[in-house]
């Protein structure tokens, strides 16, 4: 595809297009402040809302109204509910939609019932799900205990550094595993009355489940230990148990948000509530409550249907938007960069989390993605805030930006680069626990992130000698493809990578004309699709080969643009991509976008960030205007 348009003219075009995308920006700014978009991810989450309700006797009648009109109207076309838009049906995602159904009244001889259990059994029936939802239906009385893997709350008791220490575990991982130790070892059940058994291709709990995702020879020890571990949490050392559920609980209680949250995510906060109240706390206790009603912030109530997001993005929404309105022209003062830039700087996060007990070093200073998540702040949205700040006129001097500098400058892992919460959180063997079937249980530096902090280092004034910014230019040359591009962590995926290490290596002082940097422009400009845009399938996380293939996508779009502006600012392929963002934008000033661009684990928990085909499409036109 080759633009006809002249430059001039699609410069110009470019600059109305990115003008009227600031413009609804604008609109959906907050009056305090901030931007904050829906994080859509799939059916479990709102299922496991009421599987909480009913154990906990909390549920309503509007709730079970509310919770199935929404799962009824996400089923697909297969009877089951996928991980992302336009995946067939996955099991365990349907087993959890289809009990939360039967418990919110609706009939197992309905036609969408009936649909979802031949899925179900197609897919090989629910002892085949993954252990997560066998543990909700072991909680609600349905799955025996005996058949899920055991572990000992004594776990807790181990030194950070011990090998099989809780903080081996990655941040997200390591809230769901303390609170559940306490559920593997009490086995608290609610039971429901729906039966279950017509989704069991056999008894419930009479053949092996899933298996870990990265088995080893800890994972075969432990298998044969199960016996020993089940029969040692029904006759524990009395002192030992007493000392470790009090660790626990304490853990809890100190790590609960302003929010009545954990962690600001859905799953540690679903099971340190069931672990709290296994361990003697009452339903109507403040900490309970406050996490009880945490949960109105992370519920979407649209059309008679009640949708849970499994997180809440305004830092990441708030940040990137003001860096798309300064693209788009936007002055430093003006007042909507303005309220943004005070809203930030009004969450930086202060505290000393879980991340200094690995390597017990530096002090606390940057931002979380959440609107409250003091324990458990991120490298990458820290990265994001900097460059905001610093270009809203905020000066690298000021106490935030250096407290957040040198908490960066702390957390580069060994090789060189950044991982999201942690430092090299990178251990194999917490990964064999018979328990981590599903995602990623620890957090290994990546090529996004890297990028991201690289460039608000140089963009806070550190020099690009400093040797932090040698070694991650390092690791991110060791960690480019040979087909040239970079993977995504937390975007789909190598258009994501690749398209935020350009900017950092220009941001860098590399030189753009470095045979490796020509090589992943090189890469992008064979990605292009013949409409001008760009986009990548979900399925490139399991099959590498369909790196950089897929319908064309807004933020995809922008991201690949934004590598090549930032490499080759007058490359053949800008033009027709700059074109398509033009000729998609809706007359509102937006644009729309179907697709999953957003990762929480690659493949199992992938995100619809309902933002990103907005604020990234502005800064790749505002930057191909300017």
């Amino acid at each position: 595809m080759t633009s006809r348009v002249a430059p001039q003219e699609l410069q110009a075009t470019a600059r109305s297009a990115a003008d009227r995308g600031a413009r609804h920006l604008r609109d959906l700014q907050d009056p305090d402040g901030f931007w904050w978009g829906e994080l859509e991810s799939n059916a479990s989450i709102t299922a496991e809302q009421l599987f909480l309700l009913e154990a906990l006797g909390r549920a309503t009648e509007d709730d079970r109204r509310e919770i199935a009109a929404e799962l009824l109207a996400t089923q697909g076309e297969d009877g089951g509910w996928p991980i992302w838009f336009g995946a067939p049906g996955d099991l365990s995602i349907t087993v959890e939609a289809w009990y939360a159904l039967r418990l919110a009244g609706i009939p197992a001889d309905s036609e969408p019932m009936r649909r979802a259990r031949d899925c179900i059994l197609a897919l090989g029936g629910a002892n085949r799900a993954r252990f997560f939802t066998r543990l909700w239906l072991a909680v609600l009385g349905k799955y025996p205990w005996e058949a899920l893997p055991a572990a000992p709350p004594e776990l807790m008791l181990l030194p950070p550094r011990a090998p099989l220490s809780v903080y081996r575990f990655a941040s997200w991982a390591r809230g769901t595993f303390v609170p559940m130790l306490v559920v593997l070892a009490r086995h608290p059940t609610f039971p429901q009355a729906p039966s279950i058994e017509e989704i069991f291709a056999e008894a419930p709990g009479s053949i092996e489940g899933s298996v870990p995702r990265a088995p080893g020879p800890l994972t075969q020890m432990m298998t044969r230990l199960m016996p020993l571990a089940r029969a040692y949490n029904r006759h524990p050392v009395p002192p030992l148990r007493r000392a470790s559920e009090r660790r626990i609980r304490d853990w809890i209680l100190d790590r609960q948000e302003a929010d009545g949250s954990w962690a600001g995510i859905q799953p540690p906060w679903v099971y340190s509530i069931i672990a709290l109240h296994s361990l003697g706390m009452p339903l109507d206790h403040p900490v309970i409550e406050r996490a009880l009603d945490g949960f109105s912030t992370f519920a979407l109530r649209r059309d008679g249907r009640l949708r849970i997001q499994s997180c809440i993005s305004p830092i990441w929404d708030t940040c990137l938007a003001a860096i798309a309105l300064h693209d788009s022209g936007t002055a430093d003062d003006d007042d909507a960069i303005e309220r943004a830039r005070d809203w930030l700087l009004a969450r930086e996060v202060t505290r000393a989390g879980d991340w200094q007990q690995i390597p017990r070093r530096g002090e606390a200073g940057g931002w979380a993605f959440e609107f409250h998540n003091e324990w458990y702040p991120d490298t990458d949205d820290t990265a994001e805030v900097l460059i905001a700040l610093i270009r809203s006129g905020v000066p690298p001097d000021d106490g935030a930006v250096l407290r957040a500098v040198d908490w960066l400058l702390t957390m580069q892992s060994a090789g060189g680069g950044w991982a999201a919460f942690d430092t090299d959180n990178t251990s194999g063997l917490v990964g064999q626990f018979p328990v981590c079937d599903f995602g990623e249980v620890t957090d290994p530096p990546t090529e996004d992130v890297t990028a991201h902090v690289l460039e608000a280092l140089v963009t806070c004034g550190v020099p690009t000698g400093h040797p932090a910014i040698g070694a991650g230019l390092e690791y991110l040359r060791r960690m480019q493809r040979t087909d040239g591009s970079w993977w995504g962590r937390w975007g789909v995926n190598h258009v994501y990578g690749t398209g935020a290490v350009l900017p950092a290596l220009a941001a860098c002082g590399v030189d753009m004309g470095e045979s490796w940097v020509r090589r992943a422009v090189g890469w992008l400009a064979m990605c292009q699709n013949a409409d001008g845009g760009w986009g990548e399938d979900i399925e490139s996380y399991r099959d590498p080969a369909l790196a950089g293939i897929g319908p064309s996508t807004a933020s995809q779009t922008a991201w690949a643009l934004m590598g090549l502006m930032a490499a080759d600012r007058d490359h053949e392929s800008i033009p027709n991509g700059i074109a398509w963002l033009v000729h998609g934008q809706r007359a509102d000033g937006g644009w729309d976008e179907d697709a999953f661009t957003g990762t929480g684990f690659p493949l199992d928990f992938m995100i619809k960030y309902h933002y990103y085909r907005l604020y990234f499409p502005v800064m790749a036109l505002g930057r191909y205007a300017a």
